[in-house]
């Protein structure tokens, strides 16, 4: 794939769960498009990393657990879009469900994966702002790559 710029991507969310963790599973379900977003964040998953450091030889280093990461999107707050809403509903402390997430870059190409949403924060700024929510969407599943 050839560079692009991120404008016109896509960020849904679903209440349901794909019946299989590929990309038909979650091709499957419907979705909720978040509107009103500036920016999703990074996606991807990361691994810690442990090390041995043995008296008589070479440091050994091996992975450990795997983090399926975060995201911080920022939106303008809209207290009439749906999917908003269903990332608020997500957000509320007594809420502990999984989650299905559906980003969808320009060139067509989906990630997808499940996770909680921790907090939807209201920021208002100074009088030259917009009103903004900035949510934190923890991934407890692996992100799965589909070309379109």
């Amino acid at each position: 794939m050839a560079s692009t710029t991120a404008a016109g991507t896509k960020i849904a969310i679903s209440a349901a769960a794909p019946a299989t963790e590929d990309a038909a599973g979650y091709a499957a379900l419907t979705y909720t498009t978040i509107g009103g977003v500036e920016q999703i964040g990074t996606l991807g998953a990361s691994t810690n990393k442990v090390e041995f450091q043995p008296l008589d030889g070479a440091k050994e280093k091996h992975k450990g657990s795997t983090d399926y990461g975060s995201l911080q999107p920022s939106m303008a707050l809209d207290n009439n879009d749906a999917g908003q809403t269903l990332l608020r509903t997500a957000a509320e402390p007594d809420n502990n469900a999984l989650y299905s997430f559906k980003i969808t870059y320009p060139t067509g190409e989906k990630r997808y994966s499940q996770g909680r949403v921790f907090g939807f924060p209201e920021n208002v700024g100074n009088a030259d702002s917009v009103i903004m929510a900035n949510p934190t969407i923890e991934f407890s599943k692996k992100v799965i790559k589909s070309p379109t």
